[in-house]
Formats: structure tokens, sequence, C-alpha cells
């Protein structure tokens, strides 16, 4: 009977979800032609920008939440179920290349664990106190933030470790594709873009991991914009951990200090492969400890590291 029961209560829960309802607009999509199929996607890909669009405020509260936390010794954790959770194990592994940062700074964390990144394992989900021992195990602290991800409002895991991480004292953000209004707990910052029914009904890989993926893109790309990892809008902070991104490392010293190849090359090699080293050490004809030394002073932005030398020189001629 109780069986039974939690069943029932599953199913009251679902057909009540946006993510689950049927989309009128793609009703009979089943006979349409490849192109019409594709022709509707499409249509309905359109509307997630606005609808991440109009959470840009809350969106900007949880990156002030994550600026915070990084430069007070805490560390970012995504924590999520099937295709939300992949999508937060993605984020995580992108920003040590993307941005530096060491691969425990920003941490994905999936229902069922590595296993369920290739083969979907749905029960996991289920699992609200797993979640509670898969954070003690990554060492989870009051100083980090946890963002939970589920498109549907209702995933067990991701509940139990919001409710974990608020018990100890972390602050935690919550992105869902239902509203503000109808979420089952309280966070700190809460990001709803609503997305509204799947063109195949209950198929959240679709428009709602589209907007969740818009979100995450958002969330640490702003967090290290604000930390210095980006000059101009270039990607002073990555590592040469393949050719391309070697390549590109030298592509960016070449535009910003506009030098030759061979020029961008032998900086980089002095700087020990930081193109943010290399920059200031061209432009602000220092030495390497020099350089490093400025960055350190401008708090890791080059811009503002470049400007002190610039002002530091017009003194020194007054």
């Amino acid at each position: 009977m109780e069986i039974q029961d939690e069943s029932r209560k599953i199913f009251n829960e679902l057909k009540q979800l946006i993510t689950e309802q049927q989309n009128p607009k793609t009703i009979d999509i089943d006979t349409a032609s490849v192109i019409k199929i594709l022709e509707l996607i499409n249509d309905e890909d359109t509307s997630v920008a606005p609808a991440v669009r109009k959470e840009l405020p809350y969106i900007a509260d949880a990156v002030a939440l994550i600026v915070d936390a990084f430069k007070n010794g805490g560390r970012l954790f995504y924590i999520g179920a099937g295709t939300s959770g992949r999508l937060g194990v993605l984020d995580a592994a992108e920003c040590p290349p993307s941005f530096g940062t060491p691969p425990e700074l920003v941490q994905g964390i999936i229902a069922g664990g590595y296993e369920s990144l290739i083969r979907s394992r749905e029960g996991s989900e289920d699992d609200a106190l797993q979640a509670q021992e898969d954070l003690k195990a990554r060492n989870f602290t009051a100083l980090d933030v946890l963002c939970g991800l589920s498109a549907s409002k209702r995933t067990p895991y991701v509940l139990g470790g919001i409710k974990y991480a608020q018990r100890i004292g972390a602050k935690t953000i919550y992105i869902s594709c239902t509203p503000r209004s109808e979420l089952p707990l309280k966070t700190d910052v809460a990001v709803c873009p609503i997305v509204g029914p799947e063109v195949i009904m209950g198929s959240t890989r679709m428009k709602a991991g589209t907007a969740e993926k818009m979100v995450l893109n958002m969330l640490t790309t702003a967090a290290f914009i604000r930390l210095g990892k980006v000059f101009k809008n270039m990607m002073v902070d990555h590592q040469m951990t393949s050719g391309k991104l070697e390549a590109r490392a030298k592509r960016i010293v070449m535009m910003v200090a506009d030098v030759d190849y061979e020029t961008a090359v032998k900086y980089l090699e002095l700087a020990h492969g930081n193109v943010k080293t290399a920059i200031v050490m061209i432009l602000g004809n220092l030495q390497y400890d020099e350089a490093r030394q400025a960055l350190v002073l401008a708090d890791g932005f080059v811009r503002i590291a470049l400007e002190n030398i610039a002002q530091s020189n017009r003194m020194d001629a007054e």
C-alpha cells in the first residue's frame, strides 16, 4: 500500500508540471515530414533565449554568490540527475581548460556517479540521502555554493543535496524550468526560465536542457570575467594543454601586444606559458617577476595591471 501511495504521489506531481504537459503546437509531429519535424523543433527552440533573458536579474544574483565564494576560499558545486546532472558535469569540466582553474574549484555531481554520464540510471534520482553522502565525499563545506539543477523542480536527489547544504550553512542556487512560486523549497537564489511544454512531452533534454545550459554558461563565464580571467573578450588564463589551446595563446598574445609570432612564442616561454603574464611583460616592459607582481597587485586583471603600470610610468616621468 505504501509503495502504491508513493507511486500515486509521483504521478500526481508529474501531471501538474509544465515540463510534462502536451505541447499543442507539435501534436501532429508524428505525421510530419522530416523537414517539418525540424522546423517544429527549431520554432520551439526560439522561445528558450527570451525565457532565459527574463531571469537575468536572478542569474546576476547567483553570479554574485559564486564570485564571493571563490574570493573567500569556497567552491561551486553543481548537483543534478539525468540531463541536468550531465550539463552540470560538462560545465564544470570546461572551466580548467577555458579559465585555468584548478579542477576542484567547479565540480559537477550527478546522481548515480560517473556511470550515469554515459548510460542513464534514472532510478538514482530518487535517492535523496545519497546526495548528502556524495557531497560529504567531496568535503563540501559552508564556504561552498551548491547549485541544484532540476528541470522538473521535484528531483529528490537534488532536493536532498540542497537541504544538506542549507543545514551546514552553505549558499544555495536552484535552477528549474518551473515557476518560482511552485518550487518545493526556498534557496538563496532561484533561476526559473519557463520554456513551456517540450516538443516531445516530458523530454526535458530539449528546451529545458538548452535553457539550463545557457544559464550555466552565464554563471561560470560571468564569474570568471569578474575574477580577471578575461581581457577584453579573450580568454587570457587558459591552459596550454593541447595544440589548439597553445595556438590560441600565441594568437591572443600577438593580438593584444601587437607582436609577431616569434615574439609571442618567446614571451610565452619566458612567462612559463601564462598568457596574462606574457602580455604584461611585453606591454609593461617588465621582467617575469615584475609582471607577476603587477598582476597580483591588480587582483589578476590584465587591464588594471597595465593601467597601474602606465600611471606609475607617468608619475616617474613627472
